[in-house]
């Protein structure tokens, strides 16, 4: 299935067998599974996937790759369900219907941030995640308190799921090739009581606050969402930055001051 990639798209398509065999086993589709894969671009990823499960969801946006999906389909002869739609406004849960699903993917590089909080909104239906990305985003994703690269999106990925990166993927593996090195990584829904995230909507605006201008201390930074005495009753230091806190305290804070 050979396509033109489009820049506008981010379109990276994936073209080394072995990186793509590699992948297709970080996935390990198991029977009766419900895999919906995000941004199928050439087939890469659904023609192994189909094979070895025989029934695949794709949501692509692509109208040019709808076509040679669909043939793609027929000469497997396998269930594939194409959704010709923006992922951004995919409502996952609807898609779920009463069967919960795992998502993979080569998530589009420009848009791959937006995908991962669509997905969070969805994770109750969600088993796992299996995408690929940026390296860097990756790193990001996966990144401990105290680490340069730690910010907004790893906590607010990290206080729901479970990151854990999987693959360096090379430039080479692509055509085009990328600029940047890329990654796999999964994503594993905590338990809802795991974390005791309970206040989900005020600790995204606590985690915003406090990463909206990192060089601040949280004293500054929160200073119009809590005060400092709030931050020392949980023991936390008003002082510190941001790229300092736990996820924990993130939501520990974010808890107390929804039931002050």
């Amino acid at each position: 299935m050979s396509h033109q990639t489009k820049k506008s798209l981010g379109q990276h398509f994936l073209a080394d067998p072995a990186m793509i065999e590699k992948i297709v086993c970080a996935i390990g589709p198991q029977p009766g599974q419900r895999l919906i894969e995000i941004g199928p671009g050439a087939g890469a990823i659904t023609r192994p996937l189909l094979q070895r499960h025989g029934a695949l969801t794709v949501i692509e946006f692509d109208r040019d790759l709808i076509a040679p999906l669909t043939a793609l389909g027929a000469e497997l002869g396998a269930e594939l369900n194409i959704v010709h739609a923006d992922v951004l406004t995919v409502d996952f849960t609807a898609l779920a219907g009463d069967q919960p699903i795992r998502l993979v993917g080569n998530l589009p590089y420009n848009i791959s941030s937006p995908i991962l909080f669509h997905a969070l909104d969805h994770l109750p239906v969600i088993t796992d995640m299996v995408f690929m990305l940026q390296k860097e985003v990756v790193d990001r994703m996966a990144a401990a308190p105290g680490s340069k690269v730690y910010g907004r999106l790893s906590v607010m990925l990290q206080a729901r799921c479970k990151v854990t990166p999987l693959i360096k993927v090379p430039p080479g593996a692509f055509r085009p090739p990328p600029k940047v090195d890329s990654a796999v990584v999964r994503l594993e829904p905590r338990p809802a009581d795991e974390l005791g995230l309970q206040q989900p909507a005020l600790f995204e605006r606590v985690v915003r606050a406090a990463f909206a201008q990192r060089r601040k201390t949280l004293r500054n930074a929160l200073g119009e969402v809590c005060s400092a005495e709030q931050m020392q009753a949980l023991d936390i230091d008003p002082g510190a930055r941001a790229e300092t806190i736990a996820v924990s305290d993130y939501v520990r804070l974010a808890n107390a001051l929804g039931a002050a």
